[in-house]
Protein backbone atom coordinates (compact mmCIF):
# COMPACT_ATOMS: atom_id res chain seq x y z
CA UNK A 1 0.00 0.00 0.00
CA UNK A 2 1.37 3.43 -0.99
CA UNK A 3 2.04 6.21 1.45
CA UNK A 4 -0.69 8.30 -0.20
CA UNK A 5 -3.23 5.51 0.15
CA UNK A 6 -2.36 4.98 3.80
CA UNK A 7 -2.97 8.70 4.35
CA UNK A 8 -6.30 8.53 2.58
CA UNK A 9 -7.40 5.56 4.67
CA UNK A 10 -6.41 7.13 7.99
CA UNK A 11 -9.04 9.07 9.88
CA UNK A 12 -8.03 12.38 11.49
CA UNK A 13 -8.14 12.18 15.27
CA UNK A 14 -9.87 14.83 17.36
CA UNK A 15 -9.89 14.83 21.10
CA UNK A 16 -13.18 13.57 22.49
CA UNK A 17 -14.66 16.04 24.92
CA UNK A 18 -17.96 15.97 26.75
CA UNK A 19 -20.84 17.83 25.10
CA UNK A 20 -19.07 19.65 22.20
CA UNK A 21 -21.15 21.95 20.06
CA UNK A 22 -22.86 20.06 17.23
CA UNK A 23 -21.88 22.60 14.58
CA UNK A 24 -18.23 22.31 15.56
CA UNK A 25 -18.36 18.51 15.30
CA UNK A 26 -19.95 18.58 11.85
CA UNK A 27 -17.44 21.04 10.42
CA UNK A 28 -14.45 19.00 11.62
CA UNK A 29 -14.94 16.62 8.69
CA UNK A 30 -14.27 19.15 5.94
CA UNK A 31 -13.77 22.46 7.80
CA UNK A 32 -16.82 23.98 6.14
CA UNK A 33 -16.48 27.48 7.57
CA UNK A 34 -12.91 27.60 8.71
CA UNK A 35 -9.19 27.22 8.25
CA UNK A 36 -8.04 23.64 7.47
CA UNK A 37 -5.57 22.72 10.27
CA UNK A 38 -2.17 21.11 9.82
CA UNK A 39 -3.27 18.08 11.88
CA UNK A 40 -5.84 17.22 9.19
CA UNK A 41 -3.70 17.98 6.13
CA UNK A 42 -1.74 14.75 5.83
CA UNK A 43 -2.01 14.30 2.06
CA UNK A 44 1.04 14.80 -0.14
CA UNK A 45 1.08 17.63 -2.73
CA UNK A 46 0.71 15.02 -5.48
CA UNK A 47 -2.44 13.50 -4.01
CA UNK A 48 -4.01 16.92 -3.41
CA UNK A 49 -3.22 18.00 -6.98
CA UNK A 50 -4.59 14.78 -8.48
CA UNK A 51 -7.77 15.14 -6.45
CA UNK A 52 -8.20 18.77 -7.49
CA UNK A 53 -7.62 18.02 -11.18
CA UNK A 54 -10.07 15.12 -11.03
CA UNK A 55 -12.79 17.66 -10.45
CA UNK A 56 -12.33 19.22 -13.91
CA UNK A 57 -13.27 16.03 -15.74
CA UNK A 58 -16.53 17.66 -16.74
CA UNK A 59 -17.98 17.42 -20.25
CA UNK A 60 -19.24 21.02 -20.35
CA UNK A 61 -15.99 22.15 -21.97
CA UNK A 62 -16.79 20.05 -25.04
CA UNK A 63 -20.23 21.66 -25.31
CA UNK A 64 -18.89 25.17 -24.72
CA UNK A 65 -16.16 24.79 -27.34
CA UNK A 66 -18.56 23.22 -29.83
CA UNK A 67 -21.13 25.97 -29.38
CA UNK A 68 -18.56 28.70 -29.97
CA UNK A 69 -16.98 26.90 -32.93
CA UNK A 70 -20.25 26.15 -34.68
CA UNK A 71 -21.40 29.76 -34.32
CA UNK A 72 -18.20 31.67 -35.06
CA UNK A 73 -15.87 29.27 -36.87
CA UNK A 74 -12.75 27.42 -35.78
CA UNK A 75 -10.34 30.36 -36.00
CA UNK A 76 -12.45 32.66 -33.84
CA UNK A 77 -13.22 29.83 -31.42
CA UNK A 78 -9.57 28.92 -30.87
CA UNK A 79 -8.62 32.56 -30.30
CA UNK A 80 -11.53 33.00 -27.87
CA UNK A 81 -10.47 29.90 -25.95
CA UNK A 82 -6.87 31.14 -25.78
CA UNK A 83 -7.83 34.65 -24.60
CA UNK A 84 -10.04 33.25 -21.86
CA UNK A 85 -7.38 30.75 -20.78
CA UNK A 86 -4.76 33.48 -20.33
CA UNK A 87 -7.12 35.62 -18.22
CA UNK A 88 -8.15 32.63 -16.09
CA UNK A 89 -4.54 31.55 -15.52
CA UNK A 90 -3.29 35.02 -14.55
CA UNK A 91 -6.16 35.74 -12.16
CA UNK A 92 -6.23 32.21 -10.75
CA UNK A 93 -2.55 32.11 -9.76
CA UNK A 94 -2.66 34.48 -6.73
CA UNK A 95 -5.90 32.93 -5.50
CA UNK A 96 -4.52 29.39 -5.71
CA UNK A 97 -1.32 30.43 -3.95
CA UNK A 98 -3.21 32.10 -1.11
CA UNK A 99 -5.56 29.16 -0.66
CA UNK A 100 -2.74 26.60 -0.59
CA UNK A 101 -0.32 28.69 1.47
CA UNK A 102 -2.80 29.68 4.18
CA UNK A 103 -5.23 26.73 3.91
CA UNK A 104 -8.43 28.71 3.48
CA UNK A 105 -11.12 28.54 0.79
CA UNK A 106 -11.99 31.29 -1.66
CA UNK A 107 -14.76 32.72 0.50
CA UNK A 108 -12.37 33.20 3.43
CA UNK A 109 -9.79 34.70 1.05
CA UNK A 110 -12.43 37.08 -0.32
CA UNK A 111 -13.39 38.31 3.17
CA UNK A 112 -9.89 39.62 3.86
CA UNK A 113 -9.14 40.69 0.27
CA UNK A 114 -11.39 43.69 -0.08
CA UNK A 115 -14.92 42.58 0.81
CA UNK A 116 -15.21 42.37 4.60
CA UNK A 117 -16.94 39.84 6.82
CA UNK A 118 -20.48 40.31 5.44
CA UNK A 119 -19.51 41.87 2.10
CA UNK A 120 -18.25 38.55 0.81
CA UNK A 121 -21.74 37.05 1.16
CA UNK A 122 -22.33 38.60 -2.28
CA UNK A 123 -19.56 36.57 -3.83
CA UNK A 124 -20.48 33.39 -1.94
CA UNK A 125 -23.87 33.51 -3.66
CA UNK A 126 -22.14 34.07 -7.02
CA UNK A 127 -19.97 31.02 -6.42
CA UNK A 128 -22.88 28.90 -5.22
CA UNK A 129 -24.71 29.85 -8.42
CA UNK A 130 -21.70 28.69 -10.43
CA UNK A 131 -21.83 25.27 -8.80
CA UNK A 132 -25.51 24.59 -9.45
CA UNK A 133 -25.41 26.01 -13.00
CA UNK A 134 -22.59 23.65 -13.90
CA UNK A 135 -24.13 20.78 -11.95
CA UNK A 136 -27.24 21.26 -14.10
CA UNK A 137 -25.15 21.36 -17.26
CA UNK A 138 -23.28 18.16 -16.40
CA UNK A 139 -26.49 16.48 -15.26
CA UNK A 140 -28.10 17.37 -18.60
CA UNK A 141 -25.17 15.82 -20.46
CA UNK A 142 -25.44 12.64 -18.39
CA UNK A 143 -29.19 12.47 -19.00
CA UNK A 144 -28.52 12.72 -22.75
CA UNK A 145 -26.16 9.76 -22.41
CA UNK A 146 -28.67 7.71 -20.44
CA UNK A 147 -31.35 8.49 -23.01
CA UNK A 148 -29.12 7.34 -25.87
CA UNK A 149 -27.72 4.28 -24.11
CA UNK A 150 -30.65 3.07 -22.03
CA UNK A 151 -33.67 4.81 -23.54
CA UNK A 152 -34.27 6.59 -20.24
CA UNK A 153 -36.53 9.68 -20.52
CA UNK A 154 -34.67 12.92 -20.03
CA UNK A 155 -36.70 13.95 -16.97
CA UNK A 156 -35.80 10.69 -15.25
CA UNK A 157 -32.16 11.02 -16.33
CA UNK A 158 -32.04 14.46 -14.69
CA UNK A 159 -33.34 12.98 -11.45
CA UNK A 160 -30.93 10.03 -11.51
CA UNK A 161 -27.91 12.26 -12.20
CA UNK A 162 -28.91 14.44 -9.24
CA UNK A 163 -29.63 11.76 -6.66
CA UNK A 164 -26.62 9.54 -7.38
CA UNK A 165 -24.06 12.06 -6.09
CA UNK A 166 -25.61 12.47 -2.63
CA UNK A 167 -23.95 9.42 -1.02
CA UNK A 168 -20.57 10.41 -2.47
CA UNK A 169 -20.60 14.04 -1.34
CA UNK A 170 -21.61 13.40 2.28
CA UNK A 171 -18.13 12.45 3.45
CA UNK A 172 -16.08 15.44 2.27
CA UNK A 173 -12.39 15.40 1.33
CA UNK A 174 -11.55 11.80 2.24
CA UNK A 175 -14.19 10.24 -0.02
CA UNK A 176 -13.64 12.75 -2.84
CA UNK A 177 -9.88 12.19 -2.89
CA UNK A 178 -10.31 8.43 -3.31
CA UNK A 179 -12.89 8.84 -6.06
CA UNK A 180 -10.81 11.33 -8.06
CA UNK A 181 -7.47 9.50 -7.76
CA UNK A 182 -8.80 6.16 -9.02
CA UNK A 183 -11.08 7.37 -11.84
CA UNK A 184 -8.77 9.93 -13.47
CA UNK A 185 -6.63 7.46 -15.52
CA UNK A 186 -9.74 5.80 -17.00
CA UNK A 187 -11.23 9.17 -17.87
CA UNK A 188 -8.03 10.40 -19.56
CA UNK A 189 -7.77 7.26 -21.69
CA UNK A 190 -11.38 7.47 -22.89
CA UNK A 191 -11.08 11.19 -23.66
CA UNK A 192 -7.72 11.34 -25.44
CA UNK A 193 -7.79 7.95 -27.21
CA UNK A 194 -10.49 8.79 -29.80
CA UNK A 195 -8.89 12.11 -30.73
CA UNK A 196 -5.48 10.51 -31.34
CA UNK A 197 -7.07 7.76 -33.42
CA UNK A 198 -9.11 10.13 -35.63
CA UNK A 199 -6.12 12.35 -36.41
CA UNK A 200 -3.85 9.37 -37.13
CA UNK A 201 -6.41 7.48 -39.23
CA UNK A 202 -7.66 10.46 -41.25
CA UNK A 203 -5.36 13.53 -41.26
CA UNK A 204 -7.94 15.28 -43.44
CA UNK A 205 -10.09 15.78 -40.35
CA UNK A 206 -7.59 18.41 -39.18
CA UNK A 207 -7.93 20.38 -42.44
CA UNK A 208 -11.73 20.29 -42.26
CA UNK A 209 -11.55 21.38 -38.63
CA UNK A 210 -9.24 24.32 -39.30
CA UNK A 211 -11.24 25.46 -42.33
CA UNK A 212 -14.67 25.46 -40.71
CA UNK A 213 -16.19 28.96 -41.03
CA UNK A 214 -19.15 28.69 -38.65
CA UNK A 215 -22.79 29.57 -39.18
CA UNK A 216 -22.31 33.26 -38.33
CA UNK A 217 -18.99 33.94 -40.03
CA UNK A 218 -17.05 33.77 -43.27
CA UNK A 219 -13.97 32.03 -41.94
CA UNK A 220 -12.10 35.22 -41.07
CA UNK A 221 -11.06 36.41 -37.63
CA UNK A 222 -13.45 38.94 -36.11
CA UNK A 223 -12.78 40.65 -32.78
CA UNK A 224 -16.46 40.77 -31.80
CA UNK A 225 -16.82 37.03 -32.41
CA UNK A 226 -13.65 36.34 -30.42
CA UNK A 227 -14.91 38.40 -27.48
CA UNK A 228 -18.36 36.80 -27.55
CA UNK A 229 -16.73 33.38 -27.47
CA UNK A 230 -14.26 34.41 -24.77
CA UNK A 231 -17.14 35.68 -22.65
CA UNK A 232 -18.73 32.23 -22.66
CA UNK A 233 -15.39 30.57 -21.81
CA UNK A 234 -14.77 33.09 -19.02
CA UNK A 235 -17.88 31.88 -17.21
CA UNK A 236 -15.51 29.12 -16.05
CA UNK A 237 -13.28 31.63 -14.23
CA UNK A 238 -15.05 30.75 -10.96
CA UNK A 239 -13.77 27.16 -11.30
CA UNK A 240 -10.71 28.33 -9.35
CA UNK A 241 -12.97 28.34 -6.28
CA UNK A 242 -13.54 24.60 -6.62
CA UNK A 243 -9.82 24.03 -7.16
CA UNK A 244 -9.09 25.93 -3.94
CA UNK A 245 -11.62 23.80 -2.05
CA UNK A 246 -9.04 21.03 -2.56
CA UNK A 247 -5.83 23.09 -2.52
CA UNK A 248 -6.59 24.34 0.99
CA UNK A 249 -5.63 20.84 2.16
CA UNK A 250 -2.05 21.22 0.88
CA UNK A 251 0.68 20.38 3.43
CA UNK A 252 2.85 23.23 4.79
CA UNK A 253 5.37 24.58 2.28
CA UNK A 254 8.92 23.88 3.47
CA UNK A 255 12.42 23.93 2.01
CA UNK A 256 12.25 20.16 1.55
CA UNK A 257 8.98 20.03 -0.42
CA UNK A 258 8.92 23.44 -2.12
CA UNK A 259 9.38 22.08 -5.67
CA UNK A 260 6.57 19.53 -5.45
CA UNK A 261 4.46 22.05 -3.53
CA UNK A 262 4.77 24.72 -6.23
CA UNK A 263 4.25 22.19 -9.01
CA UNK A 264 1.05 20.96 -7.38
CA UNK A 265 -0.29 24.48 -6.74
CA UNK A 266 0.38 25.67 -10.29
CA UNK A 267 -0.83 22.49 -11.97
CA UNK A 268 -4.01 22.06 -9.92
CA UNK A 269 -4.63 25.78 -9.36
CA UNK A 270 -4.51 28.03 -12.44
CA UNK A 271 -3.14 25.12 -14.48
CA UNK A 272 -6.57 23.50 -14.62
CA UNK A 273 -7.39 25.87 -17.49
CA UNK A 274 -4.73 24.28 -19.75
CA UNK A 275 -6.66 21.02 -19.77
CA UNK A 276 -9.93 22.95 -19.89
CA UNK A 277 -8.87 24.89 -23.00
CA UNK A 278 -7.69 21.66 -24.64
CA UNK A 279 -11.09 20.07 -23.98
CA UNK A 280 -12.87 23.07 -25.50
CA UNK A 281 -10.72 22.81 -28.63
CA UNK A 282 -11.45 19.08 -28.81
CA UNK A 283 -15.14 19.95 -28.54
CA UNK A 284 -14.87 22.14 -31.64
CA UNK A 285 -12.98 19.37 -33.48
CA UNK A 286 -15.51 16.66 -32.63
CA UNK A 287 -18.49 18.90 -33.41
CA UNK A 288 -17.11 19.65 -36.89
CA UNK A 289 -16.34 15.94 -37.35
CA UNK A 290 -19.92 14.79 -36.64
CA UNK A 291 -21.75 17.87 -37.97
CA UNK A 292 -22.80 16.36 -41.30
CA UNK A 293 -24.15 13.24 -39.62
CA UNK A 294 -26.09 14.63 -36.63
CA UNK A 295 -26.71 18.28 -37.56
CA UNK A 296 -25.96 21.54 -35.68
CA UNK A 297 -28.53 20.96 -32.93
CA UNK A 298 -26.98 17.70 -31.69
CA UNK A 299 -23.31 18.39 -32.49
CA UNK A 300 -22.64 20.25 -29.20
CA UNK A 301 -23.82 17.22 -27.18
CA UNK A 302 -20.76 15.36 -25.83
CA UNK A 303 -22.55 12.02 -25.97
CA UNK A 304 -23.00 12.49 -29.73
CA UNK A 305 -19.43 13.72 -30.16
CA UNK A 306 -17.85 10.69 -28.51
CA UNK A 307 -20.34 8.29 -30.06
CA UNK A 308 -19.18 9.53 -33.46
CA UNK A 309 -15.51 9.28 -32.46
CA UNK A 310 -15.84 5.77 -30.97
CA UNK A 311 -17.84 4.64 -34.02
CA UNK A 312 -14.78 5.23 -36.21
CA UNK A 313 -12.45 3.06 -34.13
CA UNK A 314 -14.32 0.10 -32.61
CA UNK A 315 -17.17 -2.39 -33.16
CA UNK A 316 -20.63 -0.88 -33.27
CA UNK A 317 -21.88 -2.90 -30.29
CA UNK A 318 -19.27 -1.26 -28.05
CA UNK A 319 -19.73 2.35 -29.20
CA UNK A 320 -22.76 3.47 -27.21
CA UNK A 321 -21.88 1.65 -23.96
CA UNK A 322 -18.37 3.15 -23.97
CA UNK A 323 -19.66 6.66 -24.72
CA UNK A 324 -22.16 6.34 -21.87
CA UNK A 325 -19.43 5.12 -19.49
CA UNK A 326 -17.29 8.16 -20.34
CA UNK A 327 -20.17 10.57 -19.78
CA UNK A 328 -21.22 8.95 -16.49
CA UNK A 329 -17.65 8.90 -15.08
CA UNK A 330 -17.14 12.54 -16.07
CA UNK A 331 -20.46 13.61 -14.58
CA UNK A 332 -19.82 11.89 -11.27
CA UNK A 333 -16.27 13.27 -11.00
CA UNK A 334 -17.33 16.88 -11.45
CA UNK A 335 -20.75 16.87 -9.86
CA UNK A 336 -19.58 15.54 -6.52
CA UNK A 337 -17.28 18.57 -6.55
CA UNK A 338 -20.09 20.92 -7.61
CA UNK A 339 -22.37 19.60 -4.87
CA UNK A 340 -19.58 19.72 -2.25
CA UNK A 341 -18.32 23.22 -3.11
CA UNK A 342 -21.83 24.60 -3.50
CA UNK A 343 -22.83 23.32 -0.08
CA UNK A 344 -19.79 25.05 1.45
CA UNK A 345 -20.69 28.36 -0.22
CA UNK A 346 -24.34 28.27 0.84
CA UNK A 347 -23.40 27.24 4.39
CA UNK A 348 -20.90 30.08 4.67
CA UNK A 349 -23.45 32.65 3.56
CA UNK A 350 -26.34 31.38 5.66
CA UNK A 351 -24.31 31.04 8.85
CA UNK A 352 -22.84 34.53 8.63
CA UNK A 353 -26.19 36.19 7.91
CA UNK A 354 -28.28 34.29 10.46
CA UNK A 355 -25.75 33.15 13.08
CA UNK A 356 -27.13 29.61 12.74
CA UNK A 357 -25.43 26.50 11.38
CA UNK A 358 -28.05 24.05 10.03
CA UNK A 359 -25.49 21.51 8.76
CA UNK A 360 -23.79 21.25 5.37
CA UNK A 361 -26.07 18.44 4.15
CA UNK A 362 -29.04 20.81 4.21
CA UNK A 363 -27.31 22.93 1.58
CA UNK A 364 -26.21 19.93 -0.45
CA UNK A 365 -29.93 19.29 -0.95
CA UNK A 366 -30.65 23.00 -1.59
CA UNK A 367 -27.95 23.17 -4.26
CA UNK A 368 -29.19 19.97 -5.89
CA UNK A 369 -32.74 21.33 -5.87
CA UNK A 370 -31.67 24.44 -7.81
CA UNK A 371 -29.70 22.31 -10.27
CA UNK A 372 -32.59 19.90 -10.89
CA UNK A 373 -34.93 22.83 -11.55
CA UNK A 374 -32.54 24.18 -14.20
CA UNK A 375 -32.26 20.76 -15.82
CA UNK A 376 -36.01 20.26 -15.99
CA UNK A 377 -36.23 23.74 -17.57
CA UNK A 378 -33.94 22.48 -20.39
CA UNK A 379 -31.07 24.84 -19.62
CA UNK A 380 -28.89 23.00 -22.16
CA UNK A 381 -30.84 24.66 -25.00
CA UNK A 382 -29.85 28.18 -23.87
CA UNK A 383 -26.42 27.29 -22.51
CA UNK A 384 -24.26 29.94 -24.18
CA UNK A 385 -26.65 32.79 -23.34
CA UNK A 386 -26.77 31.77 -19.67
CA UNK A 387 -23.00 31.40 -19.39
CA UNK A 388 -22.35 34.66 -21.25
CA UNK A 389 -24.51 36.55 -18.76
CA UNK A 390 -23.08 34.77 -15.71
CA UNK A 391 -19.47 35.35 -16.76
CA UNK A 392 -19.77 39.09 -16.11
CA UNK A 393 -20.40 38.54 -12.39
CA UNK A 394 -17.77 35.83 -12.08
CA UNK A 395 -15.09 37.90 -13.83
CA UNK A 396 -15.82 40.97 -11.68
CA UNK A 397 -15.43 38.92 -8.48
CA UNK A 398 -12.31 36.94 -9.35
CA UNK A 399 -10.46 39.90 -10.90
CA UNK A 400 -11.28 42.07 -7.86
CA UNK A 401 -9.86 39.53 -5.38
CA UNK A 402 -6.84 38.71 -7.55
CA UNK A 403 -6.05 42.42 -7.95
CA UNK A 404 -6.36 43.00 -4.22
CA UNK A 405 -3.81 40.25 -3.58
CA UNK A 406 -1.37 41.19 -6.35
CA UNK A 407 -1.62 44.98 -6.23
CA UNK A 408 -3.08 46.07 -2.89
CA UNK A 409 -1.24 43.51 -0.74
CA UNK A 410 2.10 43.13 -2.50
CA UNK A 411 2.62 46.41 -4.40
CA UNK A 412 0.67 49.12 -2.57
CA UNK A 413 0.78 47.31 0.80
CA UNK A 414 -2.59 48.79 1.73
CA UNK A 415 -4.24 45.41 2.21
CA UNK A 416 -2.90 43.30 5.12
CA UNK A 417 -0.54 40.62 3.86
CA UNK A 418 -1.48 37.93 6.39
CA UNK A 419 -4.86 36.28 5.76
CA UNK A 420 -7.75 37.40 7.90
CA UNK A 421 -11.28 35.98 7.93
CA UNK A 422 -12.41 35.97 11.57
CA UNK A 423 -15.41 37.88 12.79
CA UNK A 424 -14.37 40.79 14.96
CA UNK A 425 -11.10 41.24 13.08
CA UNK A 426 -12.75 42.46 9.87
CA UNK A 427 -15.15 45.29 9.15
CA UNK A 428 -18.62 44.15 8.13
CA UNK A 429 -18.20 45.65 4.64
CA UNK A 430 -15.05 46.87 2.90
CA UNK A 431 -15.80 49.33 0.07
CA UNK A 432 -12.62 48.36 -1.80
CA UNK A 433 -13.94 45.04 -3.07
CA UNK A 434 -17.65 45.72 -2.87
CA UNK A 435 -17.50 48.94 -4.92
CA UNK A 436 -15.22 47.40 -7.55
CA UNK A 437 -17.33 44.25 -7.82
CA UNK A 438 -20.70 46.00 -7.99
CA UNK A 439 -19.51 48.58 -10.52
CA UNK A 440 -17.73 46.02 -12.73
CA UNK A 441 -20.55 43.47 -12.74
CA UNK A 442 -23.31 46.09 -13.06
CA UNK A 443 -21.79 47.96 -16.00
CA UNK A 444 -20.73 44.80 -17.82
CA UNK A 445 -24.20 43.25 -17.44
CA UNK A 446 -25.70 46.47 -18.83
CA UNK A 447 -23.37 46.15 -21.81
CA UNK A 448 -24.30 42.49 -22.24
CA UNK A 449 -27.98 43.42 -22.53
CA UNK A 450 -27.18 46.10 -25.17
CA UNK A 451 -27.88 49.05 -22.81
CA UNK A 452 -24.75 50.81 -24.09
CA UNK A 453 -25.25 49.92 -27.75
CA UNK A 454 -24.92 46.85 -29.95
CA UNK A 455 -21.30 47.56 -30.86
CA UNK A 456 -20.11 47.31 -27.25
CA UNK A 457 -22.18 44.25 -26.31
CA UNK A 458 -19.52 41.63 -27.21
CA UNK A 459 -16.96 43.41 -25.02
CA UNK A 460 -18.84 43.10 -21.70
CA UNK A 461 -16.33 40.52 -20.31
CA UNK A 462 -13.48 42.91 -21.10
CA UNK A 463 -15.31 45.71 -19.31
CA UNK A 464 -15.89 43.52 -16.24
CA UNK A 465 -12.18 42.69 -16.00
CA UNK A 466 -10.86 46.19 -16.71
CA UNK A 467 -13.26 48.00 -14.34
CA UNK A 468 -12.51 45.55 -11.51
CA UNK A 469 -8.77 45.80 -12.10
CA UNK A 470 -8.79 49.61 -12.07
CA UNK A 471 -11.30 50.30 -9.30
CA UNK A 472 -9.84 47.87 -6.75
CA UNK A 473 -6.54 49.73 -6.18
CA UNK A 474 -8.16 53.15 -6.73
CA UNK A 475 -10.70 52.54 -3.97
CA UNK A 476 -7.99 51.19 -1.67
CA UNK A 477 -5.94 54.36 -2.21
CA UNK A 478 -9.00 56.58 -1.76
CA UNK A 479 -9.90 54.92 1.55
CA UNK A 480 -6.22 54.56 2.59
CA UNK A 481 -6.86 50.94 3.47
CA UNK A 482 -8.88 51.88 6.56
CA UNK A 483 -11.64 49.34 5.99
CA UNK A 484 -9.61 46.13 5.81
CA UNK A 485 -9.13 45.50 9.52
CA UNK A 486 -11.42 46.31 12.42
CA UNK A 487 -8.56 45.29 14.75
CA UNK A 488 -4.89 44.56 14.20
CA UNK A 489 -4.53 42.46 17.36
CA UNK A 490 -6.57 39.30 18.05
CA UNK A 491 -5.56 39.22 21.72
CA UNK A 492 -3.26 36.17 21.51
CA UNK A 493 0.51 36.60 21.83
CA UNK A 494 1.46 33.54 19.70
CA UNK A 495 2.31 34.62 16.10
CA UNK A 496 -0.14 33.57 13.38
CA UNK A 497 2.64 32.18 11.16
CA UNK A 498 5.64 29.98 11.93
CA UNK A 499 9.23 30.62 10.83
CA UNK A 500 8.53 29.11 7.37
CA UNK A 501 5.60 31.48 6.84
CA UNK A 502 3.02 28.71 7.28
CA UNK A 503 0.05 28.98 9.68
CA UNK A 504 1.23 28.10 13.18
CA UNK A 505 0.41 24.61 14.46
CA UNK A 506 0.00 25.78 18.08
CA UNK A 507 -3.39 24.68 19.44
CA UNK A 508 -5.93 26.34 21.74
CA UNK A 509 -9.15 25.11 23.29
CA UNK A 510 -12.31 27.04 22.39
CA UNK A 511 -14.16 27.82 25.61
CA UNK A 512 -17.56 27.59 23.84
CA UNK A 513 -17.42 24.24 22.02
CA UNK A 514 -14.38 22.94 23.97
CA UNK A 515 -12.62 21.61 20.86
CA UNK A 516 -8.93 22.08 20.05
CA UNK A 517 -8.12 24.44 17.15
CA UNK A 518 -4.91 25.72 15.60
CA UNK A 519 -3.71 29.29 15.99
CA UNK A 520 -5.14 30.84 12.81
CA UNK A 521 -8.64 29.60 13.65
CA UNK A 522 -9.04 31.26 17.08
CA UNK A 523 -9.17 34.69 18.69
CA UNK A 524 -9.26 35.95 22.25
CA UNK A 525 -12.56 36.45 24.06
CA UNK A 526 -12.00 39.37 26.43
CA UNK A 527 -15.44 39.03 28.00
CA UNK A 528 -14.57 35.59 29.39
CA UNK A 529 -10.76 35.81 29.51
CA UNK A 530 -10.59 32.82 27.14
CA UNK A 531 -10.16 31.78 23.51
CA UNK A 532 -12.97 31.22 20.98
CA UNK A 533 -12.88 29.50 17.56
CA UNK A 534 -13.96 31.11 14.28
CA UNK A 535 -17.15 29.03 13.92
CA UNK A 536 -18.37 29.87 17.42
CA UNK A 537 -17.73 33.52 16.56
CA UNK A 538 -19.82 33.09 13.39
CA UNK A 539 -22.71 31.56 15.32
CA UNK A 540 -22.56 34.09 18.18
CA UNK A 541 -25.80 35.95 17.45
CA UNK A 542 -25.45 38.33 20.38
CA UNK A 543 -21.77 39.22 19.96
CA UNK A 544 -20.86 37.99 23.45
CA UNK A 545 -17.48 36.63 22.32
CA UNK A 546 -16.58 39.20 19.65
CA UNK A 547 -13.61 41.45 20.39
CA UNK A 548 -14.36 45.19 20.61
CA UNK A 549 -13.28 47.44 17.77
CA UNK A 550 -9.79 48.94 17.91
CA UNK A 551 -7.90 51.34 15.63
CA UNK A 552 -6.43 49.55 12.61
CA UNK A 553 -2.99 50.20 11.25
CA UNK A 554 -2.61 52.53 8.32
Amino acid sequence: MSTEQRLLDTEPVHEAVPGPDQAAKETLEDYTLRFAPRSYRRWSPTVVATTALGGIAYMADFSIGAGIGLAHGTGNALLAIAVAAVVIFVTGFPLAYYGARYNIDLDLITRGSGFGYFGSVLTSVIFASFTFIFFALEGSIMAQGLELGLGMPLWLGYLVSTLMVIPLVIYGMKALSKLQVWTTPIWLLLMVGPLVYLVAADPGTVDRFMGYAGTDGDGGVDSASVMLGAGVCLSLIAQIGEQIDYLRFMPPKTEANKRSWWAAVIMAGPGWVVLGALKQAIGVFLAVYILAEVGPAAAPEPIQQFKGAFDAMMPSWLVVPLAVVLVVISQIKINVTNAYSGSLAWTNSFTRVTGRYPGRMVFVLVNLGFALTLMEADMFSFLNSLLGFYSNCAIAWVVTVATDIMVNKYLLKLSPHAPEFRRGMLHAVNPVGVVAFVAASGLSIAMYFHALGDALQPYSPVAAAVIAFVLTPLTAVATKGRYYLRRTDDGIDEPLLDTDGNPSAATYRCHVCRQEFERLDVAACHAHDAVVCSLCLSTDRFGDHVLPAAPAAG
